[in-house]
């Protein structure tokens, strides 16, 4: 029978600055990664044993460890249906997976929880949006794939792409969405280390969060509401009734309206936001300011700097107005000169003169 004890599964620390020592709350645990699936292999029979084993390894490695077993599993499933969007049908539900896992493993040990509690509240939200969103557009559907994922494919050797899915697709997207959450584990240390709950400060990220989350629902909303009136009016070539868009706003193909007119991608400036918010959080709290899990964030940027130069080249060539939309509106943020996009007026019909009468011609020959 295994013996749950706190003291194997988390660090020996003295400071607020050591919860975020790569070497003093990681490294000393690596070994336990290579134990984990001998010892998950060896307990699996009794419940009671998996959750000793569950306490006494380091929630950071079983989380680490969870995101390396899905990757075959992503591999197998978009190599047997030739569908690479396997990760991305998982996008809104790992980081909160993972977020929860944290949260669970506090109240297990009798860890303070309130700062994980807030950050499992705030990503619980984060994936009822997205997945929502996700699934309204079809994403969930049998057969449905990221069109993106099939243009590179086109574009690539065969064995290249397999390739391809073996690192990327599969592994590296995978480790991404735990990265994205270790800021988490350093809150887990510094709750531990001051015994405290929630500060001011703390207060203020968990409503910063999710005042991002909201902002990413509007600008979702207000990319649904065009694209939904530009479906209907391709079918029948009639701007819907009571239509909030014109039919030159409708034939330009991409919406301009909103947080839109301000940003070319407000949904995706938010949820960038969401994941360097997390680690700001954990460097605070850790009276860092720079760490480790620095790595989650900053790759989570890179990610969506490349996806979206993909998205917009494919834009630009799709859409004619789609450069000028470029050269007015920011990518991410608002135009440093205050610019936005501001659609023109129809110009209003002149009123028809009144032609003058005799009698008013005579007055006037007079």
């Amino acid at each position: 029978m295994l013996v749950p004890v706190q003291d194997m599964a988390l660090p020996a620390i003295k400071t607020l600055q050591d919860c975020a020592d790569w070497s003093q709350t990681v490294q000393p645990f690596i070994p336990q990664l290579k134990e984990l699936p001998q010892q998950v292999w060896l307990h699996m029979s009794s419940v009671e044993e998996l959750k000793a084993l569950y306490v006494s390894t380091n929630p950071l490695v079983t989380a680490f460890a969870f995101s390396l077993a899905l990757a075959p599993i992503f591999l197998l499933v978009s190599e047997l249906n030739k569908n690479y969007s396997q990760v991305d049908r998982m996008w809104s539900l790992l980081p909160t997976i993972y977020n929860a896992h944290y949260a669970a493993w506090a109240h297990m040990t009798g860890l303070p929880t309130q700062k994980v509690d807030n950050v499992l509240a705030f990503s619980v939200v984060w994936s009822l949006r997205l997945t929502f969103n996700y699934w309204r557009k079809g994403g969930y559907s049998v057969g449905s794939e990221d069109y993106r994922w099939a243009i590179i494919k086109s574009k690539v050797n065969p064995a290249l792409f397999f390739l391809f899915n073996v690192t990327f697709i599969s592994t590296i997207q995978s480790v991404l969405l735990w990265a994205v959450a270790t800021p988490t584990y350093i809150l887990l240390l510094t709750s531990r280390l001051t015994g405290q709950g929630m500060s001011t400060v703390d207060t203020i990220f968990a409503r910063v969060l999710m005042a991002m989350v909201v902002l990413e629902y509007f600008a979702d909303q207000q990319q649904w509401d065009y694209q939904s009136t530009k479906q209907r009016y391709l079918q029948t070539a009639q701007v819907p009734h009571k239509s909030k868009y014109t039919r030159d706003e409708l034939d330009r193909g991409f919406t301009t309206r909103g947080l839109w007119a301000w940003s070319r991608h407000p949904n995706f400036a938010a949820e960038q936001a969401i994941w360097v918010i997390l680690y700001q959080w954990g460097c605070l709290s850790s009276y860092t300011p720079l760490n480790w899990t620095s790595m989650g964030a900053l790759n989570y940027l890179f990610l969506f700097q490349g996806s979206t130069w993909l998205t917009e080249l494919l834009t630009a060539g799709k859409y004619p107005e789609y450069k000028e939309y470029q050269q007015r509106v920011g990518k991410f943020f608002p135009s440093l000169l205050g610019e936005r996009w501001v659609e023109a007026k129809a110009p209003v019909p002149a009123r028809p003169q009144k032609s003058a009468g005799p009698k008013g011609s005579a007055k006037k020959s007079k």
